[in-house]
């Protein structure tokens, strides 16, 4: 039987496919993919993903996989694991940590201070984790209960923090202006691996995003961003970063932190080759009106 989570994955690979990407050779220059993100100079705008649960390919897991990102001048998301592991990732990149919506409140505000002690670049939550995929009773996720969180409740945990919080699974312009206005600082464009079956593919909805919020919000593409034409098409269409989750894992089972970040800088020299060839000297430039859908 196919796997039940493969549409959404599959619909966004195939429309990620059908764009297409226009020339602009005449006078173009070697380019810079250097960016920033909430106040921090990175050496590329791809990003490890907010994985967890990496020990059995790698013995230190979610803090090797940030090493890695370190080391290739990148930012590193990680996701749900102990707080033991989140410091010591932290000692190894700048880290943006994710936390799921426990039920526990006591977890979650206690997530927020042990990663804004530690050092943090930011925190968010990834609110799609809440719910079951095939019902609409509340998750658990690893063992622990989540909790579908409601606005007053993002709003707790965004003023619970100094440090910039976002928000993971917004899809929409309505989420993205929600958030917004609940003193959200970015969204991380997902639908989590297919947690929402027939998901709109992140790219295909970030155009009008970011009409929508201006530069309001910081906004990372996630999920299905393969290699360097990838995370182009999704930086012209308007995201400030990329996040990789898939592309990095054989590498850090087979090369470890290293594997990583060689990864990283192949698929930001990639990255930097249509920029050259469409004609972007930096982030800063990047058109999307180079960005054309396949005629069908």
């Amino acid at each position: 039987m196919a796997n039940p989570r493969s549409n959404s994955i599959d619909i966004a690979r195939h429309y990620m496919d059908s764009l297409c990407i226009e020339g602009r050779i005449v006078g173009a220059v070697h380019p810079d993919a250097a960016c920033e993100l909430f106040g921090k100079e990175f050496r590329t705008p791809i990003m490890t993903a907010a994985l967890s649960h990496l020990n059995h390919l790698h013995p230190d897991g979610v803090a090797a996989l940030a090493q890695g990102a370190g080391m290739a001048g990148a930012c590193a998301q990680i996701g749900m694991g102990p707080v033991e592991e989140m410091q010591r990732a932290m000692c190894k990149a700048d880290v943006i940590k994710i936390i799921k919506p426990y039920k526990d409140e006591d977890e979650i505000f206690s997530r927020l201070e042990a990663a804004e002690k530690g050092g943090a670049l930011a925190v968010g939550m990834d609110l799609e984790h809440a719910t079951n995929v095939d019902d609409d009773e509340d998750s658990t996720v690893a063992g622990q209960a989540m909790e579908l969180k409601s606005m007053e409740a993002i709003r707790r945990y965004v003023n619970a923090t100094r440090l910039p919080f976002l928000v993971k699974g917004a899809l929409s312009v309505q989420d993205a202006l929600r958030c917004r206005d609940l003193g959200v600082k970015g969204l991380i464009l997902s639908h989590h691996n297919g947690l929402l079956r027939w998901a709109t593919p992140p790219v295909m909805v970030l155009p009008d995003i970011r009409r929508a919020t201006g530069s309001d919000l910081t906004l990372i593409v996630d999920g299905g961003i393969a290699d360097g034409a990838d995370a182009y098409k999704a930086l012209a269409l308007g995201a400030h970063a990329v996040s990789v989750g898939r592309p990095l894992m054989d590498p850090l089972k087979e090369k470890g932190p290293e594997g990583v970040r060689d990864e990283i800088i192949r698929m930001t020299r990639e990255l930097k080759a249509y920029m050259l060839r469409t004609g972007v000297c930096d982030l800063a430039h990047m058109d999307p009106s180079v960005i054309h859908p396949m005629p069908v």
